[in-house]
C-alpha cells in the first residue's frame, strides 16, 4: 500500500510512522517546512510522544517515510490511501472555522485531478467534525476540485482519531478503529486500508455520519460525567464530605463509572466536541447543562479561595499551571484563563507560573508572570504538573491559603506551616493526620 498523510502534528505524524512501520510507503505532508525537515532528518519535531523517535529512525532510514510541503504533488502520485488530520480551529464559543480543513481538502482535490486515471484512493478524514460534514462539505469539495466522481473515482470515509497524546502508538493498537463511508464499497475499501497497518479491530460503522457521531458521543459523555462529578463535589463541600472517597465507593460497584471533579475541563476535545454535538441537536438538554456546569468551576474555585481569605480585592493570587493539563504544553480552553478573568473581576491581582512556559510566553498568553519571589496571598492550582507534588509553602512567600483544583499538592507540607489546603469536594486539610492527594 502507498499512503499520504496530511498534517504531521501530534496525531498525523505518529499515524504516518505507524503505516510506514507496517511496511508501507508513506509521504507525509505539512505546511511547516521545519516539520518537514525534521521528519526527513528522522528527528522529532515535537517532544513527548513515546516511541516516535525510534519509529522515525526506523522508517525514514529504510526509505518508507518521507515528508514534503506539497500535498497536491504527493496525492498526484496515486496513493491507495490519503489520511487527513488537519486541525479544526474553533472560536471562544467552540464554533468551528473550516478554513484550514477546506484548504487541505482543496490541495487533496488538486492532487486527485493530476493523479493517474486508474488511481481510486480512499480519502480518510480523521479530524473531528459536526455530524454530516464529511458528506455535505468534504466530499462535494473533493469532487468540485478534482473533476472526478466520488464513490467511483475516489472514496471518502470518516475515521475519527481515538488516541491520547503521549501514547498514540499503544492506543492505535488497542482501541477499535472506526470507519464510516458514504457508500458500502467505499467503506469496505476504507476498512481494508486501515486493517493493512493496524493490529486493532477495524470496525465498519455503516455511514460517515455514524462514525462522526460516535466521536462526539465519546467526548460528550465525558463532559457530562465530569459535570456530574463536579455537582457531587459541590454537594460534598456543603456536607463536609470527601467526594473522592464517595466516588471511589460508588465506583466499586461495576455499574458506576463516575469521573473525577476538578477546577476546569480544558483541551482541544472535551470542551469543544459537545458544542459540535449541540450544533446538530440544539434541543439536547444534558450536554448543554453539563457545559454550563463545567464552565462555572473556575469561579467556584475562586469562591473557595475567598471563603478562606476573605475579599480578594488588592490581594495577589497565583494561578499555578496555565496548561490545560499536566505535562502538556497546550492551553486550549485552559481553566487558567477563566481563573484570571474571575480574579480580575473581584479586584485581585492574578499572577501565573507554569514550568512549561517562560515569562515571555506567559505574557503572550495574557498572564502576568510570577517571579517566584513576590508574596502571594493565595494560590489556585489549575494544572496537575508532576512538579507540584513537591511544592511546599517555603516556595510560596506569604501564602495564606491554597485551593488545589487537581488534588496534587502535599497538604501535610502546607499544614505544617499552618496553611490550609482546600481541594474541590474535600474538607480543608489543616491537620497532619491525613493528606489530600
Amino acid at each position: 500500500m502507498r499512503a499520504v498523510v496530511v498534517a504531521l502534528g501530534k496525531i498525523g505524524l505518529p499515524i504516518a510512522a505507524a503505516i510506514a512501520r507496517a511496511g508501507h510507503e508513506v509521504i507525509g505532508c505539512d505546511v511547516d517546512q521545519r516539520v518537514v525537515d525534521a521528519v526527513n532528518g528522522a528527528v522529532e519535531p515535537f517532544p513527548g510522544e513515546g516511541g516516535l523517535l525510534e519509529a522515525l529512525q526506523e522508517t525514514v532510514g529504510a526509505g518508507r517515510l518521507r515528508a514534503t510541503t506539497d500535498t497536491a504533488a504527493a496525492v498526484a502520485t496515486g496513493p491507495d490511501l490519503v489520511i487527513a488530520v488537519p486541525p479544526l480551529i474553533v472560536d471562544a464559543d467552540a464554533r468551528p472555522d473550516f478554513a484550514i480543513l477546506d484548504a487541505v481538502v482543496a490541495d487533496i482535490a488538486r492532487g486527485l485531478a493530476a493523479a493517474p486515471g486508474d488511481a481510486r484512493p480512499v480519502i480518510a478524514i480523521e479530524t473531528t467534525l459536526p455530524v454530516g460534514t464529511t458528506r455535505t462539505r468534504i466530499a462535494p469539495a473533493l469532487e468540485a476540485g478534482s473533476g472526478r466522481t466520488g464513490e467511483r473515482d475516489f472514496f471518502t470515509v470518516f475515521s475519527p482519531e481515538r488516541v491520547f497524546s503521549g501514547r498514540i502508538f499503544q492506543d492505535l493498537e488497542t482501541y477499535p478503529k472506526l470507519v464510516g463511508g458514504l457508500g458500502a464499497d467505499g467503506e469496505a475499501r476504507g476498512v481494508a486500508a486501515y486493517a493493512a497497518f493496524l493490529g486493532a479491530e477495524v470496525r465498519a460503522m455503516g455511514s460517515a455520519e455514524a462514525a462522526e457521531m460516535t466521536k462526539l458521543v465519546e467526548t460528550t459523555y465525558r463532559d457530562v460525567n465530569i459535570a456530574l462529578a463536579n455537582e457531587f463535589a459541590r454537594a460534598a463541600d456543603r456536607y463536609g464530605l470527601d467526594v473522592q472517597a464517595v466516588i471511589d465507593a460508588a465506583n466499586s460497584q461495576p455499574f458506576s463509572h463516575v469521573h473525577r471533579p476538578g477546577v476546569a475541563v480544558g483541551g482541544h476535545c472535551i470542551p469543544v466536541y459537545p458544542r459540535f454535538y449541540l450544533a446538530g441537536d440544539p434541543q439536547a438538554r444534558l450536554p448543554a447543562t453539563a457545559r454550563a456546569v463545567n464552565e462555572t468551576m473556575p469561579a467556584y474555585a475562586v469562591d473557595l479561595l475567598e471563603q478562606q481569605l476573605g475579599p480578594l480585592r488588592d490581594e495577589t493570587v497565583l494561578v499555578l499551571g496555565v496548561a490545560y493539563r499536566g505535562g502538556v504544553k497546550e492551553t486550549a480552553f485552559s481553566g487558567a484563563f477563566a481563573l484570571r478573568d474571575e480574579l480580575l473581576a473581584r479586584g485581585a491581582r492574578p499572577v501565573a507560573a507554569d514550568p512549561l512556559y517562560d515569562a515571555d510566553e506567559l505574557r503572550a498568553l495574557g498572564f502576568q508572570p510570577w517571579d517566584g519571589e513576590a508574596a502571594v496571598a493565595g494560590v489556585v492550582v489549575q494544572a496537575d504538573h508532576a512538579a507540584y507534588r513537591e511544592l511546599g509553602p517555603a516556595r510560596l512567600p506569604g501564602v495564606r491559603a491554597v485551593v488545589d483544583g487537581r488534588g496534587i499538592v502535599d497538604a501535610v507540607a502546607f499544614a505544617q506551616a499552618g496553611v490550609p489546603v482546600k481541594v474541590i469536594g474535600r474538607p480543608s486539610a489543616r491537620g497532619l493526620t491525613r493528606t489530600v492527594s
